[in-house]
């Protein structure tokens, strides 16, 4: 196991972003590195920074308040009657724990919602709401693993769709720059000096 590896299994893996990184193993992997600092983690709050610091042999520090403030996790949950159906956030949600579909009521997976609260910020009509997350959930070890597994997952599919269309695009560019090779101006002109030509012939 490398050092990220173990750096990544104490944090909390609610995949939030407000360490400055774009999720929890790229944040363990600056540290391993050693270009962050341990205490920029709100989420795992004091005692994820003394158990950073207790793995690195390094001084225990306050948690970073330019990356928030440590308070109890929560879960997301979806007010159905004001819901609009928008997608903004299924989008957002990094361990695809919201469910539902373009114009149809969406809803919360509570068993894989990690409390990162990016759906919060991304619904355009304010129907999502904090609830408390059991204790039992958020010091769950296995709710840790499944939520780093969904999120390496949609992280997978993404760059495959991402991977895709760029296949697409290069195909489309290829089939414009292949069809700017032609002149369909000369080709016509060409076409009715041989029409002209046949018909002299005749």
């Amino acid at each position: 196991m490398t050092l990220a590896d173990r750096i990544d299994a104490l944090l909390p893996q609610t995949q939030c972003g407000q360490c400055g990184y774009h999720g929890c193993r790229p944040y363990a992997e600056a540290i391993a590195r050693g270009e962050a600092p341990i205490n920029q983690c709100p989420p795992g709050g004091a005692e994820g920074i003394a158990k950073l610091a207790a793995l690195l042999d390094v001084p225990v520090l306050p948690l970073n308040p330019d990356n928030g403030v440590e308070h109890p996790r929560l879960l997301a949950r979806i007010v159905e009657r004001d819901c609009i159906g928008c997608t903004k956030c299924i989008q957002a949600c990094p361990v695809d724990a919201i469910i539902g579909a373009p114009k149809l009521m969406h809803t919360v997976v509570a068993d894989d919602c990690t409390g990162c609260e990016l759906c919060v910020a991304a619904c355009p009509v304010d129907c999502i709401e904090l609830v408390s997350m059991p204790a039992a959930q958020a010091n769950d070890p296995a709710h840790a693993d499944a939520a780093r597994a969904h999120f390496q997952r949609r992280e997978a599919r993404l760059q495959r769709e991402r991977d895709e269309r760029a296949a697409e695009l290069a195909e489309r560019k290829a089939a414009v720059d292949g069809g700017s090779a032609r002149n369909p101006v000369a080709e016509a002109l060409a076409r009715a000096k041989a029409k002209a030509q046949a018909a002299q012939t005749k």
